[in-house]
């Protein structure tokens, strides 16, 4: 996965600030995914949420401005991932993807899960044999028109 200039600069930012993702959530007041989705250039902010992002980072304005571009979105390389927690959600999707698809055609009809019109969460869920990650994932459904 090729890392752009500014996620680069933007994350080492954070790391010198001691800054949590949580963190930056409460302060520009956006989810702490989304967040992280545009240090990474797959989402573009406002200007407003680029200059704070920038100033709770301690980095120059001028920086905001990279932000408010829409990026170029898909940052895996074609082939399998190597990178062991973004090969789970490939192995996730290579094991359930076709019964993921069964149920909700089954729900929905033909048609697919917006990555638009989309949100995602990431909880941290205590349990005594190993805290657990979940993960929901809130798409609007878009069916297939007929033409």
């Amino acid at each position: 996965m090729a890392i752009a200039e500014i996620t680069t600069k933007l994350l080492a930012a954070k790391k010198d600030k001691g800054i949590t993702f949580e963190e930056l959530e409460k302060t520009i007041g956006r989810d702490e995914t989304w967040i992280a989705s545009v240090i990474y250039r797959q989402a573009s902010a406002d200007m407003d949420e680029a200059t704070k992002l920038v100033t709770a980072l301690g980095l120059p304005e001028s920086t905001a401005e990279e932000l408010t571009i829409p990026p170029l979105k898909g940052s895996l390389e074609p082939q399998i991932p190597t990178d062991p927690l973004i090969y789970r959600f490939y192995e996730i999707m290579q094991v359930y993807g076709m019964p993921i698809k069964a149920v909700v055609h089954e729900k929905f009809g033909d048609g697919i899960m917006s990555a638009i019109d989309f949100s995602v969460e990431v909880d941290k869920v205590p349990d005594p044999k190993g805290d657990r990650v979940k993960i929901t994932m809130c798409g609007k459904f878009l069916p297939y028109k007929k033409w």
